[in-house]
């Protein structure tokens, strides 16, 4: 187990190296005050006036001007085994962290997130797009989403999620990324998903945000670290 750098009692937000558009940095600080910066997000925070709890990863993406800015907030960590996001949310303690500046530019970055997600399963995090949400579906989570929408489970590998509220229902499947997959789902009551191993993605549109959170505040159940 990594020992935190930073430790809260409430929800953090986490900047990456990607610009998040305005609106959604505004949204996101709303519900999580506290922020962290991975390496260049650093310069994000500081264009939007946002003050750091600490800049953490490799430092080899972040501007002069940030660095003297954050100095007093540093933790470079310089193994090179690891991705900026990856440093930064092994180090972080926190009921729940909220990503953003993780997609939206660079499709090997955002799969390289995917994976992150899945490498530290006791580290529960939501990555915020745009379009989409998408976070490592915990071992029970329960959602009252608007009916159609669309709800999507990506298996990071083989997987069996029961789950309730769905056209389709997953009971009985077994899920992985070369055979059965669960895109492109409707919500069709209250949604309950319940898989069997911490490797399934969950995927939901943007303004089932608020919706998360909560359910995810409400149920601390987590999945335990990996062994290593």
């Amino acid at each position: 187990m990594n020992p935190p750098i930073v430790s809260s009692s409430c929800p953090i937000t986490l900047i990456g190296g990607v610009n998040p558009a305005s609106a959604t940095l505004s949204e996101v600080l709303s519900i999580a005050s506290l922020v962290v910066a991975a390496d260049g997000g650093a310069d994000h925070a500081l264009a939007a006036g946002v003050s750091l709890e600490a800049v953490i990863g490799d430092m080899d993406s972040i501007s002069k001007a940030a660095q003297d800015a954050f100095k007093d907030v540093f933790h470079p960590i310089t193994e090179q085994d690891s991705t900026d996001f990856d440093k930064a949310l092994r180090h972080i303690d926190a009921p729940l962290v909220l990503g953003v500046g993780f997609s939206g530019a660079r499709l090997d970055h955002e799969l390289g997130s995917m994976t992150v997600l899945v490498r530290h399963p006791e580290r529960r995090c939501i990555l915020i797009g745009e379009d989409t949400i998408v976070l490592l579906c915990p071992p029970q989570i329960t959602l009252d989403l608007p009916m159609e929408s669309a709800v999507s489970l990506f298996p990071m590998a083989e997987v069996g999620c029961e789950s309730d509220g769905l056209r389709w229902p997953t009971g009985g499947l077994r899920f992985a990324p070369d055979r059965q997959i669960g895109t492109l789902n409707k919500v069709d009551g209250t949604v309950t998903l319940r898989p069997d191993a911490p490797k399934m993605l969950l995927i939901l549109p943007r303004s089932a945000l608020g919706v998360t959170v909560q359910a995810m505040l409400q149920d601390d159940v987590r999945w335990p670290a990996r062994a290593r």
